[in-house]
């Protein structure tokens, strides 16, 4: 059977015939014709979008499973489809929905709302990645109950991290450490926020949080007062650490941390255990270490020596720029002390925005803190 060169825009009556005097192979030839004439169109006019509308409306139900599967997928690549096309299209594809759902170059908020309510995981993380969610989508996104959803949400740069959707994103990084990655490597998130999942995330993502901290004030942490009465026995504690270390004593350095941190052990001896010092340079820097003194421990604690280790130079800047407060204040993160959604008032913003360039600053090789340090050791 040849077809009219646009089969969808032709009298409505023709086809209704050839509906009814044929079966359900014939049918199911209408159909797939139909959809590739309109998906070949381009953009239609309005009229010959309802003209198709009712003619696709009539031959999906009638037509057989592979056909109505095969004509939606051909109909999913239309330039331009109406809500109700791309219901049909939603409600007829089948297997190549997730595809459909990358690919389409627009969807109405109602088909979007539609495919959430079936909460059909997979579709609705896809529906997570895309750049043109309005704010009642998102709102009914960020309701579902899905590590799935949520790691596509945090992804999405798109989508800006302000007010609930700082706060769930927030407490979603404490409960998966795909979506603390996630929001890792994006640099519109406050990386301070991830601070409870500081020990799930990568090295340079652990780094990042501690930057996070640098030139702000933070609210006081309950455990600052223990680390008040701590802190005039700083030397002390640097010595012993450094003892400790220089003789690879690790199980004894995390007995000592679990005394004066409160962390339990299993967290102790992750810090013990960091041979990148991230974790350390918290509890160094949280009882009032200065440069000199950490860096000495640091580099009996990793890895970072003799080699003049670009880590080493970026944490002398730290020690110059993040305060004995925030990293007492990142500690009690890690204690479930602390509400760390307060850091997103604006009196807990940094005074200044943090540079990229900070840690390449100064090269370890002529930092003269680090040259000090290693001297020392």
């Amino acid at each position: 059977m040849v077809l009219p060169e646009m089969l969808g825009f032709q009298p409505y009556e023709t086809f209704q015939l050839l509906i009814e005097t044929g079966g359900v192979d014939r049918t199911n030839t209408l159909l797939i014709a139909a959809c590739d004439a309109y998906a070949r169109r381009g953009k239609p006019t309005h009229p010959e979008m309802e003209q198709f509308e009712a003619l696709a409306g009539r031959l999906f139900p009638t037509a057989g499973p592979q056909a109505r599967a095969k004509g939606a997928a051909i109909l999913g690549r239309a330039e331009l489809l109406s809500p109700a096309l791309e219901r049909l299209v939603v409600d007829n594809i089948g297997e190549d929905l997730i595809p459909f759902l990358e690919a389409a170059t627009a969807l109405s908020d109602q088909t979007m709302l539609d495919i959430i309510a079936r909460y059909d995981v997979p579709a609705c993380a896809t529906l997570a990645g895309r750049a043109d969610l309005s704010n009642v989508v998102l709102a009914k996104l960020f309701q579902m109950n899905s590590r799935k959803v949520y790691r596509a949400l945090a992804g999405n740069e798109h989508i800006a991290p302000r007010g609930a959707y700082l706060s769930a994103l927030a407490r979603s990084a404490q409960m998966d450490h795909l979506v603390a990655e996630a929001l890792g490597r994006r640099d519109d998130f406050d990386a301070a926020l991830l601070a409870p999942a500081f020990f799930d995330l990568s090295d340079a993502h652990r780094v990042k949080v501690i930057h996070a901290f640098a030139n702000r004030t933070t609210p006081v942490a309950p455990i600052a007062r223990t680390i008040e009465q701590l802190s005039v026995a700083t030397a002390e504690l640097t010595k012993a650490l450094m003892k400790l270390f220089s003789e690879n004593r690790r199980p004894e350095v995390t007995r000592l941390l679990a005394q004066i941190t409160g962390l339990d052990e299993v967290r102790c001896g992750q810090i013990a255990h960091d041979v990148t010092g991230a974790s350390l340079f918290v509890i160094l820097r949280a009882f009032g270490a200065t440069a000199y003194d950490g860096l000495k421990v640091l580099i009996h604690a990793t890895s970072h020596d003799s080699e003049r280790s670009k880590a080493l130079a970026d944490y002398a800047t730290l020690f110059g720029t993040v305060s004995s407060e925030s990293m007492a204040y990142l500690m009690g993160a890690w204690r479930g002390e602390v509400n760390l959604l307060e850091l997103a008032k604006p009196q807990y913003q940094p005074f200044t925005q943090p540079s990229r360039r900070t840690a390449a600053q100064l090269a370890p090789a002529h930092n003269p803190v680090v040259e000090q340090a290693i001297e020392a050791r």
